[in-house]
């Protein structure tokens, strides 16, 4: 049986090692992968390294590096560890990796950079465990998701399942805004609130369900009319609003200011069995005035109070609403900027179309004046889903 010396000699024959100073250049270019446990990882790493402990580097590197012919840097404290690990990652198809000799030791005793990094709790490790394994989000989008700030407007059919799952996915700060309280009418799909929070202010309401539901998040609560005398100062300092409304005054409100403030803006709108969804993101894609310049008459705008909606509408509308703002939080995939989806229940069917920008866009046209946040109240005014 070989010595744990003639294994580490082995694997030390099979792959490439560096000094400290030969890869120090390459910390913003290439990934620095760090397998020691979370304990010294918590204490300091190479900058912007991919922490994967050892143990677990078989099972996870495959859904964590994607590219198996990218540069990877590889260390540990001494540069044992990291000489089996880059053995490891090259018997399974990982064709350029460097192990650093002396490790994490040599490269902080050198001076070479390095941080503190900011660490999910043993706790949090365990309640996003499943976020972590995908190489899209991982610990660095968690914490981004953790330190993002999302604000609900309302806290109805769209806002209760589009606040449930963003709440439920880790957003650090969810603000509602909702001037309504709870009515038995509306428990067929305002799932935030239950029979026993009946007359209760919703965003009270839904304040005890997120929080239940996650520690972690802080509901910042708003019950309030939403008008231009106070959209900005509520909408400011946000990351994504989420426009879970149902009248027209407040979409041109939330429009002008969002465009002002630069916030993009998830919407979403249901109506009997159909339901739409797309994002505003202020000069990169059109605008809601883009897609709808002038608001129709109020008889041929039912709310949907008037017209009744299938309760698993909201539910489905909402939840792409927060998988949209979990998109654009974290910079991946391709969000629904220039493309509105159209949802049929009854048909179970979904269709994308193309919207572009208006350049005659008196709102977000490039000769488009000054925006002034204003009232709307001639418009038709329901209340929220």
């Amino acid at each position: 049986m070989p010595t744990p010396r003639e294994l580490l000699n082995e694997a030390k024959s099979q792959i490439r090692e560096a000094d400290p100073v030969d890869v120090v250049d390459l910390v913003d270019k290439v990934t620095f992968l760090d397998v020691r446990e979370p304990d010294e990882y918590e204490q300091g790493a190479v900058p912007g390294a991919v922490h994967i402990p050892r143990g677990h580097l078989e099972f996870q590197v495959e859904g964590r590096l994607l590219d198996k012919d990218a540069p990877v840097v590889v260390y540990c404290a001494g540069g044992i560890r990291s000489a089996f690990a880059a053995k490891t990652l090259g018997d399974i198809g990982y064709t350029d990796v460097i192990s650093v000799n002396g490790g994490f030791n040599r490269w902080k005793d050198e001076g070479r950079p390095w941080t503190t990094p900011r660490t999910l709790s043993a706790e949090q490790r365990n309640r996003y465990q499943r976020h972590l394994l995908l190489a899209e989000v991982g610990e660095k989008g968690q914490q981004q998701l953790l330190e993002s700030k999302v604000l609900m407007l309302g806290a109805g059919g769209l806002g209760s399942p589009a606040a449930l799952y963003l709440a439920a996915a880790g957003v650090g700060t969810i603000g509602i805004i909702d001037m309504d309280v709870v009515d038995a009418s509306n428990l067929q799909r305002q799932i935030l609130h239950n029979m026993d929070r009946i007359g209760d202010r919703k965003v009270d309401s839904a304040k005890k369900t997120l929080t239940l539901m996650n520690p972690d998040v802080d509901v910042v609560t708003y019950d309030v009319r939403l008008g231009a005398d106070n959209v900005l100062d509520i909408i400011d300092g946000y990351d994504i609003i989420v426009d879970g409304t149902d009248n027209f005054p407040t979409r041109y409100l939330v429009n002008d200011a969002a465009l002002l403030k630069r916030i993009p803006v998830v919407h979403g709108s249901i109506f009997r069995f159909e339901g739409q969804i797309t994002v505003f993101d202020p000069y990169n894609g059109p605008c809601y005035r883009c897609m709808i310049p002038e608001p129709p008459p109020a008889e041929l705008a039912p709310s949907c109070s008037e017209a009744g909606v299938i309760g698993v509408l909201p539910g489905i509308v909402g939840s792409i609403q927060a998988l949209e703002a979990i998109k654009i939080l974290l910079d991946i995939g391709d969000p629904l900027i220039g493309r509105l989806l159209a949802f049929d229940a009854l048909e179970e069917s979904f269709r994308a179309f193309k919207v572009r920008r208006d350049p005659a866009c008196p709102a977000c046209g490039p000769d488009a004046g000054e925006i002034i946040i204003a009232e709307y109240d001639d418009l038709c005014m329901p209340h929220g889903h």
